[in-house]
């Protein structure tokens, strides 16, 4: 009777078996209906520095993006920080010293207004010394919202020091359009 009784129970729950495992199957094979979600982190008293050293002077327009990209967001909804009330610095080492120079100022117009834009905002811009030497400028050369400081690496250090986040922000040549890659 047990041997008769077994073979009436192992098909029934080989059955069960078989269910619960094509309904693990599909659940990891499915994509997720529920989706992300929006967090807000609830960011306050923005200090940041960022570090330009750059190998093409036409970068510094992406770089001025990563400035955007740090205010944006926080002057917007859920924050409506004003920006006067963030502490931004910029210090400029690179081939893109050239960008803030008046002698260059055709040339890389829309670049200084930007910037000037951001100085508007309350963002500080600072040039190298040492670099500025190297190129042959002097303080008077470069634009009126520049503020040129003995040396780049010290410059880092003091704000980091004064407890501001370091940005170095990366620009890369972009090879593929969102479209390809999407």
């Amino acid at each position: 009777m047990n041997g008769h009784h077994l073979e009436k129970r192992l098909p029934e729950r080989s059955v069960k078996v078989r269910i619960a495992f094509l309904f693990l199957l599909t659940w990891l094979a499915a994509p997720s209906l529920a989706g992300g979600r929006l967090v807000n982190t609830p960011y306050r008293d923005p200090k940041v520095v960022f570090d330009f050293y750059f190998d093409d002077p036409r970068k510094i327009d992406s770089a001025l993006y990563w400035i955007r990209s740090y205010m944006n967001p926080l002057m917007d909804s859920p924050y409506h920080m004003a920006p006067e009330f963030m502490e931004i610095v910029v210090v400029i080492h690179g081939t893109e010293i050239v960008t803030l120079a008046k002698a260059n100022y055709p040339k890389y117009r829309e670049s200084v207004e930007r910037m000037r834009y951001y100085a508007s905002l309350g963002v500080k811009f600072k040039v190298c010394g040492l670099a500025a030497s190297d190129y042959g400028y002097k303080v008077e050369d470069f634009q009126d919202f520049v503020e040129v400081v003995p040396s780049a690496i010290t410059e880092l250090g003091y704000w980091q020091q004064q407890g501001y986040a370091l940005i170095a922000p990366r620009v890369l040549e972009k090879r593929f359009s969102v479209e390809e890659i999407r």
